[in-house]
């Protein structure tokens, strides 16, 4: 018999070495000093899309890449944006930069030693249960040495991220169409749309900060939505229905107006893609959601795979490192999870709490309005771990008010006060420097 004093460490696949794949990383270490952990990273470098590149389309490996613009500054408070041990730096503004994001990243890679773990340039192609082992056999191309290889571990983390497949909705007309046309994670610099004539579809988040960016350098911006109300985005962009149709060179919208354009960009957003995963992992993909899983983590099927980073309109990074240690909670051992038809019974409630608040399809994972601070306190209480106190997520949904109000929302700073309250301080613009 093998007491708890000789059982072997578990072993960890985690998929992908961005914000959630580096707090499981650490977290599984943790949980576990002596544990085997191997993030599979499929790019040369940590931070996912964070990771900014001037590059568009596929690298020379062929493999998509996916990172945020240039210009872009969060619109996410940054005390979201760090992990509860090891924050955003407390000089930098509320709206953080990418340069800030990588910053910090790579911080924390270095103070927990997590560089060791990364593999980088290999490409988790398959993972399949093995049943007779009771184990995860993981196919992985190693894309350097241009060799396939089978790794086997106890439990196995997906924390590949929201942005990997983008969606482009079809409209009659896009074949003949003679300008650009791009998605959202092809674009870089609004400097490249200088005295263009510029259409952006979708009053997303990524529209409404891209709109106004191009704004900067094109000739004309329009952006296009079906959204009930206009959304703030600025004098420069003009605001259009939806498109009806393209043509060579202009779009037709709704409304019954034709504007000609050069450049058509698509801020229409993503979809959940875990092509790697066999059928056998015990869940489904079906209309942009993840299913069953218990607390949109862990596969009540195939209690051993979890899903870090799924819900949306969340306090990003500290959701993730919430999930994470509520995962290795019982992956370690230190918790036994509940039986099969109690997480069952549990995913079935939410899911028909979510059924009557309209929160299905695709937005399956959004924790919408108290859903947020609830899942939070769920995650914590079930598991017995430290949880994210009330104000962060006060302080997310100000924001998000705040962004759908007002164009000019970065212009706040965000402190908190204690656990439950916040200040929030307009920037005075600098003063001119004055010449002699």
């Amino acid at each position: 018999m093998i007491t708890s004093d000789t059982a072997p460490s578990a072993s960890y696949c985690i998929i992908g070495a961005g914000p959630s794949g580096l707090c499981s990383a650490k977290h599984a270490l943790a949980f576990d000093p002596n544990a085997t952990v191997k993030v599979f990273e499929q790019s040369n470098q940590i931070g996912g899309l964070w990771a900014y590149t001037e590059q568009t389309g596929k690298d020379a490996n062929g493999l998509d890449i996916t990172c945020m613009y240039a210009n872009l500054r969060t619109n996410l408070v940054k005390q979201g944006m760090g992990y509860p041990d090891y924050p955003i730096d407390e000089q930098a503004t509320t709206f953080v930069t990418i340069s800030d994001v990588m910053k910090q990243l790579e911080g924390y890679v270095d103070k927990f030693q997590l560089k060791k773990c990364i593999h980088f340039q290999h490409q988790v192609v398959r993972v399949v249960r093995n049943f007779e082992t009771n184990q995860w056999d993981v196919l992985v191309n190693d894309i350097v040495n241009k060799r396939h290889d089978v790794h086997q571990f106890d439990y196995v983390l997906v924390c590949n991220g929201h942005y990997s497949s983008p969606v482009v909705p079809s409209f009659p007309g896009q074949d003949v169409f003679r300008g650009r046309q791009l998605h959202s994670k092809d674009y870089r610099r609004s400097e490249n749309y200088r005295n263009e004539r510029v259409l952006v579809v979708g009053g997303g988040h990524s529209g409404v900060d891209i709109a106004p960016d191009v704004a900067v350098y094109a000739d004309k911006v329009m952006l296009s939505h079906r959204c009930k109300i206009p959304v703030h985005t600025g004098e420069r962009v003009i605001q259009k229905p939806e498109v009806l149709c393209l043509t060579e060179n202009s779009a037709k919208f709704v409304d019954g107006t034709e504007e000609n354009f050069d450049t058509i960009i698509y801020c229409t957003g993503y979809r959940y893609s875990v092509p790697f995963l066999s059928v056998d992992c015990g869940v489904t993909l079906h209309d942009n959601a993840i299913s069953p899983l218990y607390y949109h983590c862990i596969s009540i099927n195939q209690p051993t795979l979890a899903f870090i980073g799924l819900p949306f309109n969340a306090c990003l990074m500290l959701m993730m490192d919430l999930q994470a240690r509520f995962c290795l909670k019982f992956f370690s051992g230190q918790k036994s999870l509940p039986t099969k038809q109690e997480m069952l019974n549990a995913w079935q409630t939410d899911q028909d709490e979510r059924k009557q608040r309209g929160l299905t399809g695709k937005l399956t994972h959004m924790l919408a309005g108290d859903l947020q601070q609830r899942y939070y306190d769920d995650l914590a209480r079930i598991a017995g771990i430290e949880p994210l106190k009330p104000v962060l997520a006060k302080m997310h949904a100000d924001c998000i008010n705040s962004k759908n109000e007002d164009v000019n929302f970065r212009n706040y700073e965000y402190r908190i006060i204690d656990d439950e309250n916040f200040t929030k301080v307009k920037i005075q613009p600098k003063p001119l420097s004055s010449v002699a």
